[in-house]
């Protein structure tokens, strides 16, 4: 068995929204298809990857340092026993001759390439991710069931409150039951103006969190803290910059309720340095690290080690993205659900065709790999790539 080629290409995400940090306007991802020399059906097996939103193609990582080591190694170095690929020796073989720390885009680069390994390494064991991950490194029986909440609420030109209640209502009414809005790009006293006009849309069971995507020094960040304290929500998430570890740390006196973070942490050890300086709460904080951004689930596997050692349940992890392959590996390994965006950076947010929200849940199905082959309009765009 042996890879006999790695495709690459940028495509783009973009779209007129903001957060408080950045706009989309010029946003791109990568695709990566990895195509194999096993053949199911009269077609070889590729395995499909991409990164999540919010960090740009990797193309040149990949091209110039990432894609060569792979296909400049001797193919049976990258098997394991049983002569089939094997991610851990293909991460390893990716990192050959990188120094540590200083994670930066080179984690993208790897993750988005571990995605497609991953899915083509399920689709050789005719199996969907999450049981191949139940069956690996959990106790082979995943949950289906993965808990999703929506994700939007963004800064729009002209966008009032009017439009985001619509918006928000649009999601509850495809069966949701958490949203999430952004804040720290207006004022505080427009920014609560907006969440009092979504909270008064909601019924019992429904639940707000807000994203500040890290734009707050500690003062603001205590200020936007005390005057959230007033409501119960979900979460508040990444108030200050995700390497403010002390931000963090100092917050948690301001603020009872949960808090959120992660997603701009690209290694075990950054997540590592979270849990033990950045006041992280294991009884009602969420972290949100996502294996495409954080040199994919290889690396994963060793963020969810690091936390069982520091007394947290894999349940605490909700990862950001909104893609499926966090939904699969928060089936097969036990996380406490996944972020979905039901109308941005499509198709490559989503689920597959047919799957449907109740109350926040989704069912994952009987889909082998990562699930892509079910989303018609994203395995579209892949197969341009690969045929």
């Amino acid at each position: 068995m042996k890879i006999l080629e790695i495709r690459e290409k940028t495509v783009p995400i973009a779209s007129p929204i903001r957060n408080a940090y950045i706009d989309f306007s010029k946003m791109t991802l990568s695709l990566v298809a990895v195509i194999t020399d096993v053949i199911r059906d009269g077609r070889p097996v590729v395995g499909y990857g991409f990164n999540s939103n919010g960090r740009y193609g990797q193309g040149m990582l990949m091209r110039e340092r990432f894609l060569p080591r792979l296909t400049e190694a001797a193919p049976d170095s990258l098997l394991d026993a049983k002569g089939v690929l094997d991610p851990h020796r293909i991460w390893a073989t990716m990192f050959r001759n990188e120094k540590p720390g200083g994670h930066g885009e080179r984690s993208v680069a790897i993750g988005t390439i571990d995605m497609a390994i991953w899915d083509a390494v399920a689709k050789i064991e005719n199996k969907p991710l999450f049981q191949l991950l139940a069956e690996r490194y959990g106790d082979a029986q995943p949950n289906r069931k993965v808990f999703v909440y929506a994700a939007g609420g963004y800064y729009y030109p002209g966008k009032d409150d009017a439009q985001l209640k619509d918006e928000m209502r649009s999601y509850l009414d495809r069966g949701y039951s958490v949203v999430k809005m952004k804040i720290g790009g207006a004022s505080l006293d427009e920014d609560l103006r907006r969440i009092d006009s979504v909270l008064s849309i909601l019924q019992d069971g429904q639940r707000l969190c807000v994203d500040a995507n890290g734009r707050f020094d500690l003062d603001a960040a205590i200020a936007y803290a005390k005057a959230l304290s007033q409501y119960n929500l979900f979460w508040y998430e990444e108030p200050g910059d995700p390497l403010d570890f002390e931000l963090q740390a100092t917050l948690r006196n301001y603020y009872p309720n949960p808090m959120a973070t992660g997603e701009n942490l690209f290694s075990m050890q950054d997540a590592r340095n979270l849990i033990r300086y950045g006041g992280m709460r294991a009884d009602r904080d969420w972290l949100q690290f996502d294996c495409a951004l954080s040199y994919g689930l290889v690396e994963y596997l060793r963020t969810l080690n690091m936390l069982r050692e520091h007394g947290w349940s894999p349940a605490r992890c909700v990862p950001h993205g909104g893609h499926q392959m966090s939904l699969n590996i928060a089936a097969g390994l036990g996380l406490g659900g996944n972020e979905s965006y039901p109308d941005l950076f499509q198709p490559y947010g989503g689920f597959p065709d047919g799957v449907r929200v109740e109350n926040s849940i989704i069912t994952m199905p009987e889909l082998p790999g990562i699930g892509f082959e079910g989303k018609s309009d994203l395995i579209r765009e892949m197969r341009a790539l690969s045929d």
